[in-house]
């Protein structure tokens, strides 16, 4: 908050303080001074007497009073001034977080202490994976983690990037980020038809190789998706031959791939889950597309 605004809060507080202060006391009556005397109001027959306030609902309002002035000195409320006890929202919740991780320290010991493989036969474990999956993941990857539209599908046997524990782990833990060049202007109207029309063959693998979008492919393309089109998980490349397609599979959109490239970007989390957050959801992406497992949570 910049010093104006911080002197702003500071003197309106103040001043809002000082006249109900002022409006309290100045306006308060020991006892009346006539016998029965109004203000004057009538309303439908019915007078107000001018009568002083109770004894005990003054003294709340004075109370009220002191109370704030208090708050205010502990607490932040002053523009910038911290307070006396430098309470802050955030590290109150930091605080509760550390609390809740070191009461569930000793259950996620016990996780790490198994292998991925058999961590996603742990019905328990699951049940705490889902949970992480769901508010850390299924944003982006869906609640049942069968992807969307430039999102993968984590429940299939297709993995850009590797579906290995291992790799599994590593693109949690530091994220990964997948690049497309544009071919528009080097390919041309007629080149980006012949391009598409190669491409979706692929997934039937009905290519004919001595064709002229093949010898393209082979010299711009192959580098990344392999001679084959099969793809390479060690750079993140596509695999256009098993027709799964990440950001859609018809003419149109194929096409609009290899005009404007494409870009991905997975966030790492290393920063914003523990090291046993990140192994119990690495099991749970594991078993999400293990054909071998039959214990779904």
């Amino acid at each position: 908050m910049s010093s104006f605004w911080s002197m702003w809060i500071v003197v309106l507080t103040t001043i809002s303080i000082v006249l109900i202060t002022w409006l309290l006391f100045s306006n308060r009556k020991i006892k009346s001074t006539k016998e029965n005397q109004t203000t004057g109001h009538v309303y439908d027959g019915i007078e107000e007497y001018d009568n002083p306030l109770p004894s005990w609902w003054f003294k709340m309002f004075v109370a009220s009073i002191v109370f704030a002035i208090g708050y205010l000195i502990a607490y932040p409320g002053m523009g910038n001034f911290p307070g006396l006890l430098n309470w802050t929202s955030v590290g109150k919740w930091e605080n509760e977080v550390q609390q809740a991780e070191q009461a569930t320290e000793s259950l996620y010991q016990d996780f790490m202490n198994k292998d991925i493989p058999a961590l996603a036969q742990d019905k328990k474990a699951m049940r705490l994976g889902k949970r992480i999956f769901a508010n850390n993941c299924a944003i982006c990857h869906g609640v049942n983690a069968e992807g969307s539209y430039g999102f993968p599908n984590l429940s299939d046997h297709d993995w850009l990037y590797g579906g290995s524990p291992e790799q599994i782990r590593t693109s949690i833990t530091n994220g990964r980020s997948g690049s497309m060049p544009a071919w528009e202007s080097m390919l041309g109207n007629d080149g980006l038809a012949a391009m598409t029309d190669y491409v979706i063959n692929l997934s039937k693998a009905t290519t004919v190789d001595e064709s002229p979008a093949a010898k393209q492919f082979a010299m711009m393309c192959s580098a990344c998706h392999g001679a084959d089109g099969s793809g390479s998980q060690m750079m993140g490349a596509a695999n256009l031959r098993d027709n799964i397609w990440l950001y859609g599979g018809d003419a149109g959109r194929i096409k609009q791939s290899i005009a404007k490239g494409r870009n991905g970007q997975m966030p790492a989390h290393h920063d914003k889950l523990s090291e046993e957050k990140i192994y119990l959801l690495t099991a749970y992406v594991y078993q999400l597309s293990s054909a071998e497992n039959t214990n779904k949570p």
